[in-house]
């Protein structure tokens, strides 16, 4: 006599089955949205590190320009003592005709006061850069010598900005008038 206390199960049962696959089935779901999630933010270091890497460069483009009282062109930039001695004085903002792209090309940090990148990135021949077509970036400047106990036209202050979609940074430097008749 088979009673039910001797049957021994052999095998699962399907509602054990199907439990089981429930289980798995939620826990695959799981692992999968984290990783989508962490697939789509994966985009964004990557595209600040870009944006970090392009205003750092501008910047020290801009920060090896000459800083003197004179457009560098000017005949009394070798020799002025200020900008009251120049027939081209260099302000903020670019000097006549001059443009980071074609001769004359910008030859003093405040040339690039106001200079903006639209449309993707480019480099001093006016190429655009690949992968960098969705960047545009701005500089400003102001005088900020006061911060240092220096007259304010000594110092100036520059902010670069690039931006792509969401991202958005912005670096800034300090250039020193330590040579104003040294031209390049």
């Amino acid at each position: 006599m088979c009673t039910k206390l001797n049957r021994k199960q052999k095998g699962i049962s399907f509602v054990e089955l199907v439990m089981f696959i429930v289980i798995v089935s939620l826990g695959i779901v799981g692992i999968l949205s984290v990783m989508n999630v962490t697939s789509k933010s994966s985009a964004d270091p990557l595209q600040r590190k870009q944006a970090i890497a392009v205003a750092e460069s501008l910047l020290e483009e801009i920060e090896l320009q000459a800083f003197t009282f004179c457009d560098p062109d000017d005949p009394n930039a070798s020799v002025a003592t200020s900008t009251a001695t120049c027939t081209t004085p260099q302000g903020l903002g670019p000097t006549a005709g001059e443009t980071r792209y074609t001769n004359p090309r910008f030859d003093n940090v405040g040339d690039y006061h106001g200079f903006a990148m639209t449309g993707g990135i480019r480099d001093i021949f006016n190429a655009s850069i690949g992968g960098l077509e969705n960047f545009s970036a701005t500089v400003t400047m102001a005088q900020d010598g006061a911060i240092f106990s220096l007259p304010a036209g000594e110092v100036l202050r520059i902010d670069v900005r690039v931006t792509s979609g969401p991202t958005d940074v912005t670096i800034s430097g300090y250039r020193f008038r330590y040579a104003p008749r040294a031209v390049p």
